[in-house]
């Protein structure tokens, strides 16, 4: 039968991430899934890991590409699962029975979010997602890609991973699914995964790429959009700012004013 998951590790020159995600893939309760491991070529220590468990995995290669997301889109043309989960080296599930516990809400949606912990070094938190998704939260936000299965047929439905990106290709993914090909979605509120702080995308050198990666995708696919931005964040920051203030929630609180 078809496996209803295929899980894809994209990896390169990461061993000790790689044997992180490796065991927690392996040390889940449920089993029944593909799982594809995408590697760059990597010198490190991470293909002896690799071919010491190739019975364990059903697809791998180790050479040289264009980057982390060509090495993505590599996993998607070789995944057989309904959905597909990108669990990329360093990356974890948030519990041995993260996976088990996610079965029964994969149902018919293109996207099924979950929450994500994030942790950098001594500290964690859960950063959860909204039910609703709007062009304006994409323009600030986006979705958690390893706590994120997307159905292997969305990607005919929209295009795979923009490969000339280096950072932001699966915010471009996810803002053009929801947004320009109106894709089905459903959010869960509970942690499917755990991230580390620290990659690409997470690195302060790298703001000046990620904002010309998000400006060229705005600008260029979504000018007419961008034209309301401004007054229209502007006024959802401010309603933010009022839910969190202390005094509006005393308010509340006592009557005063009806919650909003």
């Amino acid at each position: 039968m078809t496996p209803k998951i295929t899980i894809i590790t994209i990896n390169f020159n990461n061993f000790q991430g790689l044997k992180t995600t490796f065991e927690s893939v392996k040390n889940q309760t449920f089993q029944d899934f593909e799982y594809i491991v995408i590697d760059g070529g990597s010198s490190d220590g991470s293909l002896k890991l690799l071919k010491e468990h190739t019975n364990y995995i059903d697809y791998w290669v180790s050479e040289p590409d264009k980057g982390v997301y060509h090495a993505m889109n590599k996993g998607i043309l070789k995944a057989t699962g309904e959905y597909l989960l990108f669990l990329n080296s360093g990356d974890h599930f948030y519990s041995n029975v993260a996976l088990q516990e996610s079965l029964d809400h994969l149902t018919e949606e293109d996207i099924i979010y979950f929450n994500l912990q994030v942790t950098e070094e001594d500290k964690s938190f859960i950063k959860s997602y909204p039910k609703i998704l709007s062009f304006s939260y994409f323009v600030e936000d986006t979705l958690p890609h390893p706590a994120t299965f997307i159905k292997r047929v969305a990607f005919l439905k929209t295009n795979i991973y923009k490969e000339d990106f280096k950072i932001l290709s699966d915010w471009k993914f996810f803002i053009d699914a929801i947004c320009k090909y109106n894709l089905t979605y459903k959010k869960i509120d509970k942690p499917l995964s755990t991230f580390y702080i620290g990659g690409m995308s997470s690195n302060p050198a790298n703001r000046a790429l990620k904002h010309s990666e998000r400006s060229q995708v705005l600008e260029q696919e979504y000018a007419a959009f961008m034209k309301d931005m401004s007054d229209t964040l502007l006024y959802k920051h401010i309603i933010e700012n009022f839910r969190k203030s202390r005094i509006i929630k005393i308010l509340v609180k006592f009557g005063f004013l009806n919650k909003f």
